[in-house]
């Protein structure tokens, strides 16, 4: 019986050993830390992997994501620097870096960070206007970004962005600003019509200024090919006369030559004569002289004719 109840106890012994071990073995899984403490101090920080930890004297402190995580932080009342107030929410874009110092460096750290950017917020703000506080989100996020991210280094965080998510001005001021964008849209659509007008009557203007110009060298052309044919028209004329000319002298030269030899008498030659002085006596001169020889024959014509009447 004795060695029954030794055995027992020492199975008892062993199961309890087997128990607490597979109890105190951890795996750290991806992305995420173990913050371990030793009878209440900091022992160290477990990565992803299999630990064991002593039982008894070691715990883990914190459970800490190395993920980025993002908090949306509700609006917050801000005035402006010309004294509107308005409601503005953001959201904050951020990492652990070193779980010791998340998990020591701060208590809350999330409450840390929402009163952080609060007040970061109201500091910024108060020194733009609204017109640029609406304008200028851009630098908002940044400055915000750079004071958060240097106030929480000591808490093992990094911020790696911050957005303003809703700007909301009072309802007066939002109805004055949609008023005023209103008429801006209204001068706009006034200019835009006033600059097409404009753009249309220079198109007709210089539709009408080009119509022209085709007109007037359309009109100078035509003149210059009226010219050209009338050119032409008197150039043809003058060849025409001048070739009937030539064909005339031609025909004249060729007669006299053909007279020429058939060797004409004298008497032929004063009739010819006197034919040529009848023809200038129809002309339009007042005084004709004729030689002697012309004469002789004249009067040998007049004998011949009253012959021929007796």
């Amino acid at each position: 019986m004795e060695n029954f109840g030794t055995f027992l106890a020492l199975g008892i012994l062993i199961f309890i050993v087997i128990v607490l071990v597979i109890s105190n073995v951890k795996i750290v899984p991806q992305s995420r830390a173990y913050v371990i403490e030793r009878l209440g101090a900091y022992k160290e920080t477990w990565q992803t992997g299999l630990h064991l930890k002593l039982p008894f004297f070691e715990r883990i402190a914190r459970n800490v994501s190395l993920k980025e995580q993002v908090v949306d932080f509700p609006p917050q009342p801000v005035i402006t620097k010309d004294n509107v107030t308005m409601q503005i929410d953001t959201v904050v874009f951020f990492q652990i870096t070193d779980p010791k110092l998340y998990a020591y460096g701060v208590e809350n750290p999330i409450s840390a960070i929402e009163n952080l950017s609060a007040t970061t917020l109201r500091n910024i703000i108060g020194e733009l206007e609204l017109d640029h506080t609406l304008t200028s989100r851009d630098t908002i996020n940044a400055k915000i970004r750079g004071i958060l991210d240097e106030a929480t280094d000591p808490w093992g965080i990094k911020v790696n962005r911050v957005e303003l998510k809703n700007i909301l001005p009072p309802p007066e001021i939002q109805d004055a600003m949609e008023k005023q964008m209103k008429a801006e849209r209204q001068r706009r659509e006034a200019i835009l019509r006033a600059e097409g007008e404009k753009a249309s009557q220079v198109l007709v203007a210089e539709g009408r200024k080009e119509s022209q110009i085709l007109a007037a060298e359309a009109d100078k052309q035509a003149a210059i090919l009226h010219a050209e044919a009338v050119k032409e028209a008197k150039i043809r004329e003058a060849e025409g006369q001048a070739e009937a000319i030539l064909k005339v002298q031609e025909a004249e030269a060729k007669a006299i030559e053909l007279i020429n030899s058939a060797n004409p008498s004298d008497a032929y030659l004063r009739i010819k004569s006197l034919e040529a002085f009848g023809k200038a006596a129809d002309g339009q001169a007042t005084k004709i002289i004729i030689p002697s020889e012309i004469q002789g024959a004249a009067g040998l014509a007049n004998g011949i004719i009253e012959a021929v009447k007796k």
